[in-house]
């Protein structure tokens, strides 16, 4: 059986193959590529083959060569695509994506495509170039189009409408981010028409794609996630007291304003509470460049961060590999998934599997993974009032949770107990191998 995926980056053993830097995004890959090969050669049906295409630099191509990884060997796939203007994208792109990708296809002649993730064009391309769709898998990360629908996320209009330089420079102002999503939606709803399965792992994403797609095939796949958080679990003892760990801020979708708002409700009853955030940083005003480079959202968290006199209660982490997340999740007294829409998150899940206190907005599909008063507290997310009364909800949640050790308790042990049931590598991966070969079987 060969099986083709086509992922939104380069797996770290490619670009360590390549001499290149890896990327900490999507890591969950390389488990999923190794746990797949010793499944799919334990199979009767035979060896499994698989290879993986990715987008790459004009640099850095790479096309058929055999890689070795954890478990056994890939192929390597490198084709163009520019991944810094993924909402532009008309007939030529089209054409150029869709002719490597056919060519990748052709070279490798796989039994199963296996696209992850919408987000970005090269789905389209192959999804509408490839004749065989019943031989066309795409697994939904998130929905752009749908994301955009959420986008501003009750911020005010003066944030809203505000273009710093670096906005003015990049033409990448709130607006107009929020357009992008909108316009990269309109591929992947054409990428999904154009499937003939597709899997998911939540009543969000089954209810979007069958609305876009009736005739597809939807498989149920939940997510396996980064080795390490496998291993290890919270314990209350070692964390620092009333400390908040949110794993991304970097977009109005995320949230963090909402937590900035939060807080200073939050510390009325616990004044030592802070907040840790992870991720790219927008807020930084240290040294010019980094002034002019502040995008309307950065602008306004610092606003936020001043207002309510909380400079020494909000640290910024910055970009943190697979084993520095674990680490913060383990020191944190609570991870906090305040975004105005998700799937149904990995860090979450991460979060969950370790055993942690967690607060999530009951917003897209985390309440499929995620189960109000036994895992945790859900929250009222956005499309349930104004910035101030998701705010408030937030800081509710959070302060239930902090008051009631036997609640904490409970949650904890629950949540590590369905997130180990839910991301289970075994069965995931077995899961996986069902998929295609029903696929390879009814056609």
């Amino acid at each position: 059986m060969k099986i083709l995926w086509i992922c939104n980056t380069m797996l770290p053993a490619v670009a360590k193959h390549l001499g290149l830097p890896g990327n900490h995004k999507e890591g969950w890959l390389s488990g999923l590529v190794s746990a797949l090969l010793e499944c799919g050669n334990q199979e009767a049906d035979g060896h499994l083959e698989l290879a993986v295409a990715f987008p790459v630099t004009g640099e850095s191509t790479v096309f058929g060569e055999k890689i070795a990884v954890t478990g056994g060997h890939i192929r390597a796939y490198g084709f163009y695509e520019d991944m810094d203007h993924p909402e532009e994208y008309g007939e030529e792109k089209q054409k150029q994506l869709t002719d490597a990708l056919l060519r990748i296809a052709n070279d490798f002649e796989p039994d199963v495509i296996h696209c992850f993730g919408t987000e970005y064009p090269h789905t389209c391309a192959i999804c509408e170039g490839y004749d065989k769709k019943e031989r066309l898998l795409i697994s939904i990360q998130g929905l752009c189009g749908v994301y955009a629908e959420s986008f501003f996320a009750n911020l005010p209009d003066s944030v809203k409408n505000r273009v710093t330089f670096r906005d003015w420079l990049k033409k990448d102002s709130i607006i107009r981010q929020q357009q992008k999503f909108v316009d990269r939606g309109r591929w992947e709803i054409r990428a999904v028409q154009a499937a003939g399965n597709v899997s998911g792992r939540t009543h969000w994403d089954k209810h979007y794609t069958n609305l876009w797609n009736p005739k597809a095939k939807y498989y149920a796949m939940n997510e396996t996630l980064r080795p390490c958080f496998y291993e290890g679990i919270w314990e209350e003892a070692k964390a620092k007291p009333h400390s908040i760990f949110l794993s991304q801020g970097d977009y109005p979708i995320k949230g963090l304003h909402y937590m900035l708002k939060a807080l200073p409700l939050i510390r009325k009853e616990y004044p030592d509470a802070t907040v840790a955030v992870s991720g790219n940083q927008v807020n930084r005003t240290d040294g010019w460049k980094n002034r002019l480079k502040l995008p309307s959202y950065g602008k306004y968290l610092n606003q936020l961060i001043k207002e309510n006199h909380l400079e020494e209660a909000v640290f910024f982490l910055g970009r943190l590999n697979e084993e520095q997340m674990k680490e913060q999740y383990l020191k944190s007294f609570t991870y906090v998934c305040c975004s105005t829409i998700e799937n149904s998150p990995n860090s979450l899940g991460e979060a969950m599997l370790l055993g942690m206190p967690c607060v999530a907005a009951d917003v897209g599909g985390i309440s499929s993974i995620f189960t109000d008063g036994a895992d945790g507290i859900l929250t009222a997310g956005y499309g349930s009032g104004s910035e101030d009364d998701i705010a408030a909800s937030l800081a509710k949640g959070v302060i239930a949770l902090w008051k009631d050790a036997d609640l904490r308790k409970q949650c904890c042990e629950h949540a590590r107990a369905h997130a180990a049931k839910t991301h289970n590598r075994q069965t995931n991966q077995k899961r996986m191998m069902e998929i295609y070969l029903d696929m390879i079987g009814g056609c």
